[in-house]
């Protein structure tokens, strides 16, 4: 199959470019390096057109309140490029518990674009995935001084980029769900308790607070960033930074 993939240069776009690829199909990323950008339509009806499916890993630039701005504006265009240009399915990559977080801006814009997507005229995918691994390091950033990383006890389920790849790759090879399937990393840690075994392995001194107030994921009731039914991916975390 013919495969668009926009934002197909980033940390999961690229990923799921080679995965597809490997597959023998072809995959061709475009993002504003190839000259197409999402919000102002630039170069979009060409990247489209005779795709069989599209693959809109886009991400807003901000977790704040423009967030929904964003995500609306983005999946019009696309929408309405894809459209036009015959596509057959859209996938896009959310957040597990998206619609289970109100209190986040960008909780609230990612629920906004699966329903922008789901009520569009194209059969579509979701797949929803846990945190990244890879965003550990930004997360413990947001509250750490010199001495300490104050963490809530948040509970996560992280998985691997690779894992998340993988995922959206085979969904998007396959037949439209016209629903969602959520991906999930094989354990569920506490956030502070994730921060813990982070810095260990790093050598990292500094203590680990439990702050029920701090950082975004403060705004987290109970565990819905976790899915323990979800398809679960084999990389540990453990495993993941060695």
């Amino acid at each position: 199959m013919k495969i668009a993939v926009i934002g197909g240069t980033g940390l999961i776009g690229s990923q799921v470019v080679k995965n597809l690829n490997a597959a023998g199909h072809e995959a061709v990323p475009h993002s504003k390096s190839t000259g197409v950008d999402i919000i102002n339509g630039e170069g979009l009806d060409e990247a489209v057109a005779g795709a069989d499916v599209v693959v809109n890993l886009t991400n807003s630039p901000t977790f704040d309140e423009a967030s929904p701005a964003f995500f609306q504006t983005s999946m019009d265009n696309l929408l309405a490029a894809a459209h036009k240009g015959g596509v057959g399915h859209v996938v896009i990559l959310s957040i597990v518990g998206t619609d289970q977080v109100p209190e986040l801006d960008y909780y609230r814009a990612k629920a906004l674009q699966e329903k922008i997507l789901a009520a569009g005229p194209i059969p579509y995918s979701i797949v929803r995935a846990t945190q990244f691994m890879e965003f550990m390091d930004a997360v413990l950033s947001w509250t750490a001084d010199a001495d300490s990383v104050r963490l809530p006890a948040t509970p996560i389920q992280p998985i691997a980029s690779k894992d998340v790849a993988a995922a959206v790759a085979e969904v998007a090879a396959g037949a439209p769900l016209n629903g969602i399937r959520n991906i999930a990393g094989p354990e569920v840690f506490t956030l502070d308790e994730l921060g813990r075994i982070t810095l260990s392995h790093k050598g990292d001194h500094r203590t680990v607070v439990t702050d029920p107030t701090a950082g975004m994921f403060a705004a987290v009731k109970g565990d819905v960033l976790t899915d323990r039914d979800a398809h679960l991916a084999p990389t540990r975390y453990t495993d993941w930074l060695s």
